[in-house]
């Protein structure tokens, strides 16, 4: 039987999700509202957090607020989180623990979204990320970690915020890895890669300062272990995508 859950309004809610099948699980949100805390543990194969894309059979999670708090875990195989949210001064604390899971989330991508603090772990193999913050509407402050454990893992980063602090941490080998700073005054990168044959795009693009700002400025620290390595670095001080 399948089961399914929607959650409106200003909440608390707490979900543990176990599933033997690829369909069984699935978490519809529709919030708006300030100060929400949200726990989620999905335990299993095939669960799944929305909207979109569910392959077209259910989709949610438009979330509108501030001083939001998520803490969602999910462990197992093939599991997928996506969704837009629209938030200011929030907290995302997010686990994945398994191979070929799926995320792909916008924060801030039609309002806004500033002051977000994300803590990202990702441990398995075959698992992708498309990870979007801010684009037409204001994104001031971003603090982003993310630690990745595995091999063949994919993950396209793109950050359009005034401030932006990002440390990844990756090991395994034939990793796949895409990041974009664009359009901001302050932007720091410090990427520690441990594994052969990774394949990394790092663009980090100042465009145009904000406010009184007179000088921006972009920074990369990188430690790499590798072998047979592909890493192409863009820096530019004009606006626009590389």
């Amino acid at each position: 039987m399948n089961k399914y859950l929607i959650a409106m309004g200003t909440m608390l809610v707490s979900v543990m999700a176990f599933s033997g099948a690829s369909d069984d699980n699935e978490i519809n949100i529709d919030q708006a509202g300030d100060t929400l805390t949200l726990y989620i543990d999905q335990v299993g194969y095939g669960n799944k957090v929305g909207g979109d894309d569910f392959s077209t059979s259910s989709s949610a999670s438009a979330i509108t607020g501030s001083d939001l708090t998520f803490d969602i875990d999910q462990i197992g195989n093939s599991n997928l989180l996506f969704g837009t949210l629209e938030a200011d001064s929030s907290t995302y604390n997010l686990i994945w623990t398994g191979d070929s899971n799926s995320w792909d989330w916008d924060i801030g991508y039609v309002g806004s979204a500033d002051s977000s603090t994300l803590d990202v772990s990702v441990t398995g193999d075959s698992n992708t990320m498309d990870f979007d913050q801010g684009y037409v509407s204001s994104a001031e402050r971003l603090d982003l970690d993310l630690t990745v454990i595995g091999s063949t893992n994919a993950f396209d980063v793109d950050v359009e915020t005034d401030d932006v602090t990002f440390t990844m941490e990756v090991t395994g080998d034939n990793n796949d890895i895409n990041t974009l700073q664009n359009d901001g005054f302050y932007q720091t990168l410090t990427f520690d890669l441990t594994g052969d044959n990774a394949d990394v795009d790092i663009n980090q693009i100042s465009g145009t300062c904000a406010g009184d700002v007179t000088s921006c400025k972009g920074i990369i620290t990188m430690e790499v272990v590798s072998d047979d390595a592909i890493i192409q670095i863009n820096q530019k001080d004009t606006a626009g995508d590389s």
